[in-house]
This record gives structure tokens, sequence and C-alpha cells, in this order.
């Protein structure tokens, strides 16, 4: 069978149309309400979500739950994004989908059109309970429309998405927490601003809300997780407390030992090691400097629409030799962050791997981040499926 016809979803854009439920709410009224026939988990926040997910559903299947999680951005392939215990959707559904979007869907957006899929796949699978990871913001998010919420997990607030979300911690804590629903457990890792914002929010709701605080013993780790990194420690805290909430108790150590690609992740090429890491805002990389503080050269890439000199800042003591490239045409320009900051420019993410790596002593390292476009990229390169 021939490829999905991903151009043709991929070209499906907002075009300047509001975000929010309505649109995947509509979708899901024309596709039966599918979203109605399984439990959702909704994972929210700034970072950590994908590995606070990655978590979730590997404890979730290891406690006998038939699981569904929807994700985003994927790496090398559209069907990462949908899994049915563990196991990436088969690229003919994709097709079947996109064939019945064309005629009844055709300006529907790309995120709407695949949790709409999401939601299908996973009512026709006979999945018990779905790990739905939020786009952007919370009550502001597709995500929002979903049926059968059973609890909310939140991660952490910090400035991104400013253009959407708002340009202060607490209006983006606002949106955020604004997925708690009426009697559905709220739970959070967030701290400082942020928590207290949740907090009032659940109040308003009716949510009850969680915390490690005042229940130190749903958050408690028996050990640190799998996932390196003291940041991973608290999205670990979240998915065990999540899991122990609903009465999954019997998968925490399978959570704990869960792995997520490009989130530290760790390769060895020739004897020197790679480091992917998906960091792409100020407070990823404030986290990543903390795990990290010392490698021998930096590959570094992001997207323009980014805070690119805050997100770069934390790094900059970490490596004494950078490499820039450019991890798709929307990237910032790899000449602008050479000259300015020091290091060399190599646009074509091949050719800035092949450099940095020779820039790499034997048993060195190599920290790569910027971007999850540019760690698929160096995954793929390096031929790690």
């Amino acid at each position: 069978m021939t490829a999905p016809d991903y151009d043709w979803l991929y070209s499906r854009t907002r075009a300047g149309r509001a975000r929010g439920p309505g649109g995947v709410r509509a979708l899901l009224d024309t596709l039966g309400s599918p979203d109605t026939r399984f439990g959702s988990v909704r994972v929210i926040g700034t970072n950590g979500k994908g590995s606070t997910c990655a978590m979730l559903e590997a404890g979730l299947i290891a406690a006998g739950v038939r699981t569904g999680r929807f994700t985003s951005p994927h790496l090398h392939a559209y069907e990462e994004r949908i899994r049915v215990n563990g196991v990436n959707l088969a690229p003919a559904r994709t097709q079947e989908f996109i064939d019945w979007a064309r005629v009844h869907a055709p300006d529907a957006a790309f995120f709407d059109l695949t949790l709409a899929l999401a939601c299908q796949v996973f009512a026709e699978d006979g999945v018990d309970l779905a790990v739905m990871e939020a786009g952007v913001g919370g009550i502001s998010d597709a995500t929002h429309a979903l049926g059968h919420v059973v609890a909310v997990a939140l991660t952490n607030v910090d400035l991104d998405h400013t253009s959407v979300l708002g340009s202060a911690v607490a209006d983006i804590a606002r949106d955020k927490a604004g997925a708690a629903q009426p009697g559905v457990p709220l739970l959070t890792t967030a701290s400082g601003d942020a928590l207290d914002v949740a907090r009032a929010v659940a109040r308003e709701r009716g949510a009850p809300l969680l915390t490690p605080r005042t229940h130190p013993e749903l958050f408690a780790l028996p050990h640190p997780p799998a996932l390196e990194g003291v940041h991973q420690h608290a999205n670990a805290a979240l998915a065990v407390a999540t899991l122990r909430m609903l009465g999954h108790d019997a998968g925490v150590e399978a959570a704990l030992q869960a792995r997520h690609p490009a989130r530290l992740e760790r390769l060895n090429v020739d004897g020197k090691t790679v480091l992917l890491d998906g960091a792409h805002n100020p407070h990823a990389t404030h986290a990543l400097a903390l795990a990290v503080p010392h490698v021998d050269v930096l590959l570094f890439g992001n997207l323009a629409r980014k805070d690119t000199d805050a997100t770069l800042a934390p790094l900059l003591p970490v490596a004494p030799l950078r490499v820039f490239t450019a991890p798709g045409d929307l990237a910032t320009s790899p000449r602008a962050l050479a000259t300015r900051y020091g290091g060399e420019e190599c646009p074509d993410p091949a050719d800035a791997l092949a450099r940095a790596l020779a820039l790499t002593p034997s048993g060195g390292t190599l920290l790569v981040t910027g971007s999850l476009y540019l760690a698929a990229g160096v995954r793929a390169q390096l031929d790690r499926p």
C-alpha cells in the first residue's frame, strides 16, 4: 500500500482561526462522540508532558489497562502520535481517516484532525484509559473537548507560547489550570505563582487538588526514574501519583523504568557520547543545564518564533565549542547565532552533526538540543529508530 497522504494532512493549518475545543468537538460529534467511550487522563504543562505521558503509558500497560496514548509532535513517523498498548497506529488507518476527512472535514485543522483520529482509534480498539497530551494550554486547547476526563495532570508552568497564552506566568497558569473540571482530580507538581493560580482555579471549578504537599504519599518515589535529569523526578512523581490515585499502583515500577526518546537520550557514536534533548524554551534549557553542567560541544538549532536568546543563555556556559544549525525553514539564522555567541554555522543539520562530532574529542560529549525537530533529525542520521 502507498504511504498516506501526509502532505494533505500537514497542510491543514489553522490559517488564523481561533484555537480552542470547538473545532474538534464538532469533528468528534460527527464521528459519533468516540471520546465518550474511554476514560482520558489529560496531561498539561509547559515542559515534561511527553515524559510524563511515556511514564503513565508504561505504568498503565503494566497494570493491565488497555491503554491509548496521544502525544505531539512525533520524532520520525506521524503514527507515533497515536498508540494503543505501546504500538503505533498502522499507516493504513491514517489514510482511511484522511480519505474520510477530505470529504467530511476538509477545513479542519491538523491538530484537531489528529486528536479526532486518536479518539476514533481508541474507541474502535477498546481502549480503557487514554493518556492525552495537550497541545498548547489547557482550557484553550483542543483536548478540552474530551468528554470523559478522569484526571488532569499539570506538570509545571513557565513562559512559552506567550503569543497565545499570555505574557505572564500567572496568565499561562490560569489557562492551563483551566482544564480543571468539577469533581475531577487535578494533580500537579507546579510551584510558586503557578501553584497559587492552580489552587484558586481548582477551588473555583470544584476540582480536588492533589499536590506533593497535600498528598505526599501519592507523589513519593521509591527510587529515581530511569529518565535522566533532576527535572524528571517531578515528572515521575506526577505520573506515579496519577497511577496511584487511579488505583493502578501495580504500574509504578514500570512507569519509573520508562524511556522516552530525545529526553536526555544517551547514544554512543565511535567512542563519543551524544546526548539528545528536545529542550526548546528557557525553562527546559535551564533544567537541561542543571542536569548536564559540562559537555565538550553544543549543537544547537531552534525555531525563530521561540525566545532564542533566553533559551540559549543557560547552555552557553555548558560548552566551550558550539555549532549552530537550522532545523527547518523557520529556524533562527545559524549565522546570526554564530556571530552573536561565538561558534560555527552549519545550516544543514547533517553537515552540522558531522562537524560537531569532528570537534568532539574521543571519549568526549556532544549535546544536541534546541528543538525536537533537530533531535529527530540527528536520531535519524544516527540510525536510531
